[in-house]
């Protein structure tokens, strides 16, 4: 009897904890997605972008899904679930999971030095900026105080910055560089990346960049293969991810990828949106990829069931929830450069930016975590709602007034 009631009762407490968890996932309310519709309609109708996606999945399901307006303004042609987009920055946390899969094999760790797989690193000096007398600034050279690591890498202090111009010597040296001159695959981008010196010594600072390639070619020079066989090998085929690539090599499916406004197009003061029909030795692990919203939500999916897929494991829960936490806090030490994208209210873990404090005004998730592609694509993992988002657009001029202002429309249909 004694048993029987024990038993009784801890049905009951199990009961209430998961009514407790119930009660406190928020909900969406009808109205509140009427308005995030008529929100991407009138961004459409007053002529800002062709077309969008829009997926949000709670519990495993979608609550919200749904198609706007046409993928290119030029053919007209309906925008659909099969549309293929520029994911950009949205390639990152791909080829984070996979490195991250390596690690959970002992053949990659967070504390190895870069060196051990790119030797070269580790003759790289650091670039220091100094003005002298006549107020004309110039650049020294000094030497590493400690190597770079592989969570360096993930978390973007690793001083390897994109190289725009206006941000210094260091960067315009990136950005005078001809990186990609010549049509150079991922060793050979690598090897020219060595040759420049670094913005900041390594841990110092968040200055987001190349890092994320450099960790691509590291898987390559682990696996033995290249990035995309080992990503479909090890991700994207047994995902299902089969529309995710570096190029459309297929001219039969190019009248699917989805195009910017013809004036949109330009990505950064030295580059124009690419063109992925073209097809190049470089795959950008950081930022080349393409694929479909599908595609992306069985990623997402994965990332918000704790590594855990249609009965296969990708990761182990504790592995998601590292990447997920804040690895920039303050008692790191690192600091954040002018362009800290994560914005005030959060961190950054490996490979997505992390929300640690609500912004003004809202009760929006902690934990919640994220990234987004300079195309105009974002997604977010929201696990205090069981829930995952995704949208898809191609427009490089509207994309952070887009993101801010329908995550607060997303945020506010739920109570949030």
């Amino acid at each position: 009897m004694r048993v029987r009631r024990a038993l009784i009762a801890a049905l009951m407490l199990l009961l209430g904890a998961v009514e407790a968890r119930a009660s406190s996932v928020a909900r969406f309310s009808p109205e509140g997605l009427v308005k995030v519709s008529d929100y991407i309609r009138n961004e459409i109708a007053t002529g800002k972008i062709p077309g969008a996606i829009l997926l949000l999945q709670q519990h495993g399901k979608p609550v919200y899904f749904q198609n706007f307006g046409v993928r290119d303004v030029a053919t007209e042609l309906s925008m659909s679930p099969d549309t293929i987009f520029r994911l950009y920055s949205m390639s990152k946390p791909i080829t984070t999971v996979v490195a991250m899969m390596l690690v959970e094999e002992g053949k990659l760790a967070l504390s190895d030095p870069v060196s051990k797989y790119i030797p070269a690193f580790a003759g790289m000096k650091v670039g220091v900026e100094k003005r002298g007398d006549e107020g004309k600034t110039t650049m020294t050279l000094e030497p590493l105080k400690r190597p770079v690591t592989i969570e360096d890498l993930m978390r973007h202090t690793a001083g390897l910055p994109y190289g725009y111009y206006g941000g210094g010597i260091v960067n315009k040296d990136y950005a005078d560089a001809g990186l990609f001159n010549n049509d150079p695959d991922n060793a050979e981008f690598v090897a020219r990346l060595t040759a420049l010196p670094l913005a900041e010594q390594p841990g110092r600072q968040w200055d987001y960049g190349h890092s994320t390639d450099v960790l691509g070619r590291i898987i390559e020079v682990i696996s033995g293969k290249s990035l995309f066989q080992v990503e479909k090998e090890r991700l994207l085929g047994p995902l299902g991810m089969n529309e995710t690539a570096f190029y459309v090599t297929d001219p039969a499916k190019w009248p699917l990828i989805a195009e910017p406004m013809p004036k949109d197009r330009t990505i950064s003061p030295v580059a124009d949106i690419r063109d992925p029909r073209k097809l190049l030795r470089w795959e950008s692990g950081g930022g080349g990829m393409v694929g479909t919203i599908g595609d992306y939500a069985r990623f997402s999916q994965m990332l918000l069931n704790g590594g855990l897929y249609e009965g296969k494991r990708y990761l182990k829960p504790e592995t998601i929830a590292l990447m997920a936490k804040d690895h920039i806090g303050p008692e790191t030490g690192v600091v954040r450069d002018k362009n800290y994208y994560p914005g005030p209210n959060s961190g950054f873990g490996l490979g997505f930016a992390v929300r640690t404090s609500a912004p003004e005004n809202t009760n929006w998730p902690l934990g919640e975590y994220r990234w987004d592609g300079v195309g105009g694509t974002f997604f977010f993992i929201d696990p205090a709602d069981d829930l995952f988002g995704i949208f898809m657009v191609q427009t490089p001029s509207q994309r952070g007034r887009i993101q801010q202002e329908l995550k607060t429309l997303i945020y506010q249909a739920m109570g949030r």
